[in-house]
């Protein structure tokens, strides 16, 4: 998933319920779907952030001196800006853009 181009909003947005549970016929089961996948879209995005700025990274031991690097600040303005994992989970979901299964129904299937 490329969240650099998500057309998810930056701010909250009012959901309605059902839309939300049409596909799992359970809320509770959906927001824990959401819940997952944002937590993989921040851990993801905390590895880039991370990746982009350990170019920028000193080893120096004094706490005399403190360099601002404006590119580095461009970078963090930038991941700052970007939508909340929330936000881009839930519209990944309302997309119909995870997967996701629920092994138990599954089984329950099978038996059937």
């Amino acid at each position: 998933m490329d969240y650099k181009k998500s057309k998810a909003p930056v701010s909250t947005v009012t959901r309605n319920i059902m839309d939300l549970c049409k596909d799992t016929d359970n809320i509770y089961e959906s927001v824990a779907i959401i819940a997952k996948r944002a937590n993989q879209i921040s851990v993801q995005i905390k590895e880039d952030l991370s990746k982009k700025l350990a170019e920028f990274a000193s080893y120096n031991d004094s706490l005399e001196e403190v360099f601002e690097n404006r590119e580095q600040i461009e970078i963090s303005r930038y991941y700052e800006k970007l939508p909340k994992p929330t936000l881009l989970a839930t519209q990944e979901f309302v997309e119909g853009k995870v997967y996701w299964r629920d092994p138990l129904r599954d089984q329950q299937e099978e038996e059937a």
